[in-house]
């Protein structure tokens, strides 16, 4: 769904974007224009923390910031109203005024149980702009009142359990981040049980969630091959001086692999087909909290060492709390040879077609012509979306991307 903002009568509703299709709704961290200020669009207006990320909101639109209805901290469903753009005030009023009260912005409601476990509705908000903010949401689930996705992350990382928690100093009772001081002010509580408990968090829930889905709706189908890497570890030696990894080498041959099977570019909606001409490939990268996949966009039209600059800085973004390009992929790598995994098989990340997952380079003997020696190895396993990808089209890209591996002194032009 689109979460460009739709305007009448001169007044543009700015609402909460929907990052990713798994997203509820969103904490507003901080607002980088002030009311009455012009913007551009492609402008930076807030920065919004998702479940899983911290992400800098671009303006949709170009106008005047007429006002802010939802404040720093507040959590708002995605496609509700966080500002509105208007050319004068008095313009705004008799927008808000003809409206009713009633929901001001073309999008559909929310779903589920967010839209209908708040207790202050939009409207309420429209027409007070001193009222609190809305106090129960489904991500609060357990909690006695309610707290931002930020201090519910702080607070797991402190270990505390904020269901043992009363009344915050916030409005409505709101648990804030100054608040959670008290917590480590509480005796811990004598027990001689040999388990401990603690809350799922949103992260965790989320990525069971949008696993299960996938598992459950995707008809997944594996293809494995092993990649005689002693050409790709030698690259690999020479060019890790430049801060490329072996996995920037295989992101490398992907994209050129990729260009070549546009059934891997393509995923499923409703009854159609839809084909990406770019080649947009998401990183697993894995965190404290949780798996995230950022993205890299247009890895065919990259250098090596281009590559490696892009995929850097998308890890260290990740691991700082933004995710880059989230859910813009057209097919994700997952890389869990660091750790000596040897092969595995990784579930798709949805909507895209295909997942690859790749193990360690390994030595071992090698048989080539009757004759054994010793070099290296590499596995890798494709996990397939059977309905847009056929096991022969599967077998010729892996196939395609074993050649391309193994002779990756071409493509990289050291050879």
């Amino acid at each position: 769904m689109s979460n460009s903002p739709t305007s009448s009568a001169g007044v543009i509703p700015i609402l909460m974007p929907e990052a990713g299709n798994t997203m509820e709704e969103g904490s507003v961290l901080a607002w980088r224009v002030q009311v009455g200020a012009q913007v551009a669009v492609g402008e930076i207006l807030c920065e919004i923390e998702t479940d899983k990320a911290t992400i800098e909101y671009e303006s949709p639109a170009a106008g005047r910031l007429a006002k802010i209805v939802a404040a720093e901290g507040d959590i708002v469903a995605v496609k509700q109203p966080i500002a509105y753009f208007a050319e004068s005030d008095a313009e705004l009023s008799d927008y808000l005024a003809a409206a009713g009260g009633g929901d001001t912005n073309d999008s559909a409601e929310p779903s589920g149980a967010v839209a209908n476990q708040s207790t202050v509705a939009p409207a309420a908000v429209l027409s007070n702009p001193t009222a609190s903010p809305p106090l129960t949401f489904a991500t609060d689930r357990g909690l006695a009142f309610p707290a931002s996705p930020a201090v519910r992350r702080l607070a797991r990382e402190r270990g505390f359990d904020l269901t043992s928690f009363g009344k915050g100093s916030g409005p409505g009772g709101r648990i804030l981040t100054t608040d959670l001081d008290r917590l480590a002010a509480l005796p811990a509580a004598a027990s001689s049980a040999s388990t401990t408990r603690q809350p799922l968090s949103k992260m965790r829930r989320r990525i069971g969630e949008r696993l299960v889905s996938a598992k459950q709706s995707i008809p997944h189908f594996y293809v494995r091959t092993t990649v005689i890497a002693d050409e790709l570890w030698q690259v690999f030696q020479q060019m890790k001086g430049d801060g490329c990894t072996l996995n920037d080498l295989v992101m490398l041959a992907c994209g050129k692999t990729l260009l070549r099977f546009p059934g891997f570019r393509s995923r499923i909606e409703g009854d159609e087909i839809v084909e990406e001409t770019g080649v947009h490939i998401g990183m697993a990268v894995g965190l404290d909290q949780g798996l995230v996949v950022p993205v890299v966009r247009d890895v065919q039209q990259m250098s090596l060492v281009q590559l490696s600059v892009a995929t850097r800085q998308i890890v260290d973004n990740a691991r700082r709390g933004t995710v880059a390009n989230m859910g813009t992929g057209v097919f994700t790598i997952s890389n869990l040879g660091m750790y000596g995994v040897e092969e595995f098989s990784a579930i798709i990340n949805p909507p895209e077609a295909g997942i690859l997952a790749v193990g360690a380079v390994r030595e071992e003997v090698i048989v080539e012509n009757g004759a054994m020696r010793p070099g290296r190895v590499m596995t890798l396993t494709l996990s397939a979306d059977h309905r847009v990808v056929d096991g022969v089209m599967a077998a010729q890209f892996m196939a395609d991307l074993k050649r391309g591996l193994e002779s990756i002194g071409e493509l990289v032009g050291t050879s």
